[in-house]
């Protein structure tokens, strides 16, 4: 059992093809205005929008953070 984060009804998740869809606990799938609304509200950022300096910055950080990542063992 759980709660939707957005309207706090009770949902169960339940696997559909690859996918996890929230269900009501009249077996209809759980779909609330608040969790569609929140989600057409994030807004979206398009790569051009950036500034190049920033980009190159983040990968920097990335890739420095990936260099200091701890090895993984191989298994023979």
């Amino acid at each position: 059992m759980a709660k939707c984060r957005y309207c706090g009804k009770e949902i169960t998740w339940m696997k559909e093809g690859r996918k996890n869809v929230p269900v009501e606990h009249d077996g209809g799938v759980h779909k609330c205005e608040q969790a569609i609304n929140a989600i057409n509200s994030y807004r979206k950022v398009e790569k051009t929008e950036l500034d190049q300096d920033l980009i190159k910055q983040y990968e920097q950080a990335i890739n420095e953070k990936a260099k200091n990542a701890p090895k993984k063992k191989k298994w023979d």
